[in-house]
């Protein structure tokens, strides 16, 4: 049976853990989906120690952006993270700043994306975050990036069918 979790919060509120227990709670051998892109070495130091605290009883796949590429029927699937993955679709580093696609446009690709792969009868737990829930950045692209966020959680949350707030660790359900 298909079900939708939505796993959101701030950065280190615990997301990503509370997502991997509740992953293994569900199956011995959960998938994880990294839509994380590697910028720097910090960053992939994260990225190994995400995967060392999972251990060998996971399946990990990285994907960048095209989710449906993968069939995860009847299996239990960690996506981590909408964020990560909407900034994939975001900015195209081939592209100049004037040539990156539009906002509407990006969004679409995301929900069309979504739905595609969210079609296959199986249990997601994306995980997000609440970028939206600080000040007003003055930067016009942070601007629009964290518009497209929002909408895309706002869309995601919609289609879930449990919404679950991580507030310092804690998780809070928002919607069962």
């Amino acid at each position: 049976m298909k079900k939708i979790i939505l796993i959101t919060g701030g950065q280190r509120s615990g997301k990503s853990s509370f997502a991997e227990k509740l992953a293994l709670s569900l199956s011995p051998n959960p998938i994880y989906i990294a839509t994380a892109h590697i910028w720097d070495e910090e960053f992939r130091q994260r990225v190994i120690r995400h995967q060392q605290r999972r251990g060998r009883n996971w399946i990990n796949i990285e994907e960048e952006k095209y989710l449906s590429k993968h069939h995860i029927h009847n299996k239990v699937c960690v996506i981590d993270c909408i964020t990560l993955w909407c900034t994939n679709f975001f900015f195209d580093s081939t592209k100049k700043e004037m040539n990156q696609p539009s906002i509407n446009e990006v969004l679409q690709n995301l929900k069309d994306e979504f739905d595609h792969f969210t079609q296959q009868d199986a249990t997601f737990i994306f995980v997000t975050n609440e970028i939206g829930s600080g000040g007003v950045s003055n930067s016009s692209v942070q601007r629009r990036f964290t518009d497209l966020q929002g909408w895309m959680n706002q869309y995601v949350a919609a289609k879930a069918n449990e919404v679950i707030l991580m507030v310092s660790g804690i998780p809070v359900k928002i919607k069962e």
